[in-house]
């Protein structure tokens, strides 16, 4: 009988060590970003369709971001500035994230150009876009964010993509 409680006694113990040395080996979730912030920066065009008024650009940018509460993703949008015709973007983008207050992104959306025919950063037409970024709480509310664009078929008279770079900064609302 004692050896039967002794037995059960060991095993019980021998579970509990096991079972805590493995919650302890399990690695916790990685909390990205999680804030909605509106920022402002640098934008580069980096292609060229080939024909009058589709040279690649410099200028600036505005983006935002609104989490979608309890969802890995997020409403943005942006705007490219500085050519001859600005390309004002909705987009929804998958956020994964890698590490505190910090994620990369993912999505899709659609370019529209103020002027069409004329340059933007992201080409001269109305466009299909998709985005690649990553983005950062760096100080209480101060993000730090940065993303490729690619315009699908976005110029006019010419079947090339645009691409276009971005970075900024941005203040957590």
């Amino acid at each position: 009988m004692k050896l039967a409680k002794l037995a059960t006694s060991a095993l019980v113990f021998a579970s509990v060590v096991l079972s805590a040395g493995m919650a302890s080996a399990q690695v916790a979730p990685t909390r990205g970003m999680t804030a909605n912030y509106l920022g402002a920066g640098v934008a580069a065009g980096v292609t060229n369709g080939g024909q009058d008024n589709d040279a690649a650009t410099f200028g600036g940018n505005i983006q935002g971001r609104f989490a979608v509460p309890q969802a890995p993703v997020s409403v943005r949008g942006s705007v490219l500035f500085g050519g001859d015709s600005t390309a004002a973007m909705p987009i929804l983008t998958y956020d994964a994230p890698i590490g505190k207050n910090t994620n990369v992104y993912i999505g899709g959306g659609y370019s529209f150009q103020t002027d069409e025919g004329q340059a933007s950063q992201l080409g001269n037409q109305n466009a299909p876009v998709l985005t690649l970024g990553a983005e950062t709480e760096v100080a209480k509310n101060i993000i730090v964010y940065g993303d490729a664009k690619w315009g699908i078929d976005a110029y006019e008279n010419s079947s090339a993509d645009a691409l276009s770079l971005q970075t900024g900064v941005g203040l957590r609302f």
